[in-house]
Formats: structure tokens, sequence, C-alpha cells
């Protein structure tokens, strides 16, 4: 029963060439997070060139709640295509996190941008769970003042207090 049918390989996984595979799949499916003095636009420009060579893939490059920092300017100077920049506003972080989350696991984004309020324990580790099946780069940007802001409190009070974002996503 266990007879092998031929010489070839029988996994699927023996058929790809995994150097490529593999290196493809960490530049597109890493989630990196990132503390902003600036709203996120030093950032922006820093990943603005990659955002280019991702918008010619004919795959969405997803901006989830951005502030108004001259990010369309920024993005067309760096050589983005703009019919692929598609552009989410969520009402509160709940909306923001569950929109990233939906972004990077659709198999339709090349990447996605999210701007929020600090990230709690909880969070952080939902964005490493959903990085797992993430099929493009993510990056959420925090803001600086809201992130000293929460620091400056007692994690486990808050912790009490406050309801994870991720919390009413199932």
């Amino acid at each position: 029963m266990n007879t092998l049918i031929g010489n070839g390989p029988r996994h699927p996984g023996l058929w790809i060439d995994h150097q490529t595979h593999y290196s493809s799949q960490l530049q597109s499916s890493t989630i990196s997070t990132v503390t902003s003095s600036t709203q996120g636009r030093e950032e922006l420009k820093q990943v603005s060139s990659q955002l280019a060579t991702l918008s010619q893939q004919g795959q969405w490059i997803v901006l989830i709640s951005p502030p108004n920092i001259g990010y369309k300017k920024m993005l067309a100077e760096a050589g983005v295509r703009m019919n692929r920049v598609l552009l989410v506003h969520a009402k509160d972080e709940v909306e923001t996190l569950w929109a990233m989350e939906k972004a990077l696991t659709s198999g339709t984004s090349s990447a996605v941008l999210c701007w929020t309020q600090s990230l709690d324990a909880r969070d952080s580790r939902r964005l490493q769970i959903v990085a797992k099946s993430a099929r493009a780069l993510g990056v959420v940007i925090e803001d600086a003042n809201s992130s000293s802001q929460v620091e400056a409190h007692n994690p486990i009070i808050d912790s009490a207090l406050q309801p994870s974002l991720f919390s009413s996503v199932h």
C-alpha cells in the first residue's frame, strides 16, 4: 500500500524552490511595529520605495487610518501606483486592527500599513499569531505620544480596566 509509484518525489513540498519560496515569504509576510513621533511620516518615507515595487505586482497597498501627513504626495513621488492604494478609515482601534488582520490574510494585498495608538501585550500577541498566516508585508505605526502615556500607568490595573483592542474580534 505504501509503495512508491515511479522514482519521483510524492510530497508537494519537495517540488518548490525552497530558497526562493522562503525568502519571498519572509519579505512579504512580516509584521513590523514602529513607534513614531512624526505620525509615521518618516517611516512612510523609508518604506515608500518598497511600496512602489510592491504596487507593481497588481495587489493592493492598504493604508488603514492614516493621519493627514501628505501620504498621497509621498507615495506618488516614490512611484507607487496610486490606483493600487486602498484607503480604509476605521471608526476605532478595534476596527483598525481587525481591518489589518483581514487585509494581511486575504491574499489580495502586498502591503498593509496601519496607524494606531499603542498596542497592549494582548494585541501584540494577536499580531504575532496573524503574522504566521499573513500573506502581505505589515507595518503598524504607533503614536509615540500615546505609548508614553500608556507606559506611565500601572499595567496590571490598566489590563483590568481596558479591554484589548482585539477583544471583540473572533
